[in-house]
């Protein structure tokens, strides 16, 4: 399936890629045996060495922890075992994160940071022998990796980038100055990705270039910065002053860096959503723990509706965000060449649901809740970060929305290249054409979904049009101002979001139905519908707000705001 380009690309053409939907992705039994192995002795180690509340509490993962864990291969899943790493797939790899995660959250980030973000570049775009040299101290722990991109002034808009990489008189190293910011394992890690301008200009699209930077006395990180939640995920900022590095570490190729950020990213969101499936996963059997041994008026908490109310919702938004990123695991471990509006979908939906799932564990705990010696405003903590890192949902939204416009779009000159110009700060990296997508894929129903599913089925391929549609109707209504139109951006995104879910929840139901028969799946048939029915809901509302809502009103009152500086009222005076 590899000229199978993007599943959700070509859904914004209408055109429905069944063979990458079909059948939900599996890895092999020596596989899942393997990782199985690995998880048992991942839950019997964190459950001997690691105290989450100490780790909270002071704000460090211990580092006879850290030893342990490069003692289990953790640091070194995704490597190959050439070079001393375990060789996981994308789909053992997040299920390894998720685990972690469940576990205790500053772990799973902090294995995630090294593993996903500060390995992939080298893993994906490192030379042979840049490989050669640095991985296996990396596969054990020896060294960790950080992926040092953010800056002051340049977070989720990379064309910010101020540091700079200039040529020395050698002509084979490069100079780097500049700062970067808020970069996990900053403070621990002895190798590093660093993203630096290598244009003179000073223009909003600047060739960037990775580097590979092994820590020296004129790089200064920060200590750890305190922060809200997963505190012991060790984050800081990098002071870069002149520091020397070869040119025969350049990741990729000069000038070509958006490449080398945007593909890790892509990888990094995947990861990141497993790690809030992990930590979903842990407040759903925290709060049905609570709801059975809490009492009131004579009886169980959970058994009043609006208790109940809680876990279903909770069980069925986890029960899509599982499906969605295994998909997309799937996906990325070969299925497809370009999963990156897929990657962002499973990133905001898996930080919605997850903080989702934290305040109605916290309601469900009551007063218990409220308090430091119980876990719930720890995770409630914990799970805030994920809204943020890996991108902003905000600017995912967008992303999601005008990656996949661009296809359509590209019908109007002016619309195509409107379009083109916010995200390449995000990292459009292809084309998506029409043609291509009909040429390769030709497909527009899910035939292959089991016939139990039928209304999901035919819900999904309705909103499938309704998607192109609507598409069709905003290019053609706002031109080349759609880059500008971030309310009906949102809207697209969220359709294309729902889209998937209800695609991803059909396929591993389906699966559950081809194994187990209607009886056996009858629960995940049960969550497959619940999720549907709550997506029809939205998606209809969705639909109707393009022509009747009131983004203009909305804008008018913020506007005023800024000028007030504030709230200007006041109901007494």
């Amino acid at each position: 399936m590899a000229d199978a380009q993007s599943l959700l690309k070509s859904l914004f053409f209408g055109v429905i890629p069944e063979p990458m939907v079909f059948p939900f992705p599996e890895v092999s039994r020596e596989e899942r045996e393997h990782t199985a192995l690995l998880l048992e002795s991942v839950r019997k180690f964190i459950a001997k060495e690691v105290d989450s509340a100490k780790v909270d509490r002071e704000a460090q993962i211990p580092e006879s922890v850290m030893k342990g864990l490069g003692a289990q291969g953790l640091f070194g899943l995704r490597i190959p075992s050439r070079f001393g790493g375990k060789g996981l797939s994308t789909t053992s790899y997040a299920r390894v994160l998720e685990e972690l995660a469940m576990l205790d959250g500053s772990i799973a980030l902090t294995v995630g940071a090294h593993g996903t973000l500060g390995l992939g570049p080298l893993l994906q775009f490192g030379t042979d022998a840049q490989q050669k040299k640095y991985l296996p101290r990396l596969a054990t722990g020896e060294s960790i990796a950080a992926f040092a991109l953010t800056e002051p002034g340049a977070g989720s808009d990379a064309a910010g980038i101020a540091t700079r990489a200039r040529v020395v008189g050698d002509g084979v190293s490069v100079q780097l100055d500049g700062e970067k910011c808020w970069i996990a394992n900053a403070p621990i890690a002895d190798i590093f990705t660093v993203f630096a301008r290598t244009s003179d200009d000073e223009g909003s699209r600047p060739r960037l270039t990775a580097y590979l930077v092994e820590r020296s006395k004129h790089m200064k990180t920060s200590p750890a910065e305190p922060t809200l939640g997963v505190r012991g995920l060790p984050l800081g900022n990098i002071q870069l002053d002149g520091v020397r590095v070869a040119t025969a570490n350049v990741l990729g190729e000069v000038g070509r860096g958006h490449r080398v950020a945007v593909e890790v990213l892509n990888d990094a969101r995947i990861t990141l959503a497993a790690s809030c499936v992990g930590a979903c996963k842990r407040l759903v059997k925290l709060t049905v723990d609570r709801c059975e041994k809490r009492k009131a008026f004579g009886r169980a908490i959970g058994e009043f509706g609006l208790v109940k109310d809680k876990i279903a919702r909770m069980m069925t938004d986890l029960y899509a965000l599982e499906s969605m990123t295994y998909l997309t695991a799937g996906l990325a471990d070969g299925r497809s060449a370009d999963y990156s509006i897929e990657s962002a979908i499973c990133k905001v939906f898996g930080s919605e649901t997850l903080w989702r799932a934290a305040h109605e564990a916290m309601q469900v705990a009551g007063g218990q809740g409220f308090v430091q010696r119980h876990a719930w405003e720890r995770l409630l903590r914990d799970a805030r970060a994920m809204l943020v890192f890996e991108g902003t949902n905000e600017i995912l939204r967008a992303f999601i929305a005008l990656s996949g416009m661009q296809g359509p779009g590209q019908r109007i000159t002016d619309v195509a290249r409107a379009i083109r110009e916010p995200i390449k700060g995000f990292g459009l990296l292809s084309d998506f054409a029409l043609q291509k997508a009909r040429s390769a894929l030709g497909r527009e129903r899910l035939d292959k979904a089991h016939p139990a599913l039928r209304r999901e089925t035919v819900l999904f391929e309705q909103y499938t049009e309704q998607l192109t549609r609507q598409v069709d109707k905003v290019l053609r209504r706002h031109g080349s101002e759609i880059a500008e139109m971030q309310y009906t951006q949102r809207r697209i995104a969220d359709l294309a979001i729902d889209l998937f879910g209800v695609a991803a929840t059909v396929s591993r139901t389906t699966r559950a139905l081809d194994k187990k028969g209607e009886e056996g799946a009858r629960r995940e048939m049960n969550l497959c519908a619940a999720f549907a029915n709550a997506a029809e809901k939205r998606m209809k509302g969705i639909v109707a707000s393009f022509d009747e809502n009131d983004d203009e009103l909305l804008k008018g009152i913020a506007t005023r705001a800024y000028g007030d500086g504030g709230y200007p009222f006041d109901a007494v005076t």
